[in-house]
């Protein structure tokens, strides 16, 4: 079953002047009411300053709401641009439709590998890790302490107070590094890998 939020539609406002406006016309009470009324479907709605989201289950639903949603600025006298993409659970970012989706495992693992090595080549070209595992430790002495362990294996550590952050290549390198981490480090201390939110070091091996 498609998880809800495997479609989104993003509809741009054209002119930034009406993004508020737009914004009160694409209020989430608004939105569902329609939404439900005519096709009855959950849609979940988000907004930045400039764009309108809508989150939808499948391609039906989506396009359903994308009409809904331009029938709403139209009303308004509001002028945007809409788009429909559909997320790759594989390649972790949101795709054209026409994109095809992998359907055997064989192709999976393919698609897998190929992102592995795309974050990996990035890692390397910029020394900045697409990665990482995020350590939460007991005390600042152990936190200082598994530091100099990860730095004498050759690892890239940024330390702060009890936490510590190590730099992957991409996420097959941090989720192996979480379990060795995880084997070195004080009974109670939590390890989690996750993609990199700033720019950590990486150190290739």
């Amino acid at each position: 079953m498609a998880d809800s939020d495997d479609w989104r539609v993003t509809i741009s406002v054209s002119d930034q002047a009406q993004t508020g406006q737009a914004q009160r016309s694409f209020s989430l009470r608004q939105v569902e009411e329609d939404i439900r009324r005519q096709v009855g479907r959950s849609i979940a709605v988000g907004a930045d300053d400039r764009q309108i989201f809508l989150y939808a289950g499948t391609e039906t639903a989506a396009r359903d709401a994308e009409r809904i949603a331009r029938d709403v600025l139209a009303r308004h006298g509001i002028a945007a641009e809409s788009a429909l993409h559909r997320w790759h659970p594989i390649e972790e970012q949101w795709e054209n439709p026409d994109v095809a989706l992998p359907q055997t495992e064989a192709e999976r693992q393919a698609e897998h590998q190929r992102l592995e090595d795309t974050e990996t080549a990035e890692s390397v070209a910029t020394g900045i890790a697409q990665w990482q595992v995020r350590v939460e430790l007991g005390s600042h002495r152990q936190a200082v302490a598994l530091a100099r362990t990860l730095e004498n294996e050759g690892r890239a550590v940024v330390r702060r107070w009890k936490f510590l952050l190590v730099g992957a290549g991409n996420e097959d390198q941090a989720r192996e590094l979480a379990g060795q981490i995880r084997r070195e480090a004080p009974p109670g201390a939590a390890v989690i890998a996750e993609q990199a939110g700033v720019g950590w070091p990486f150190m290739q091996f």
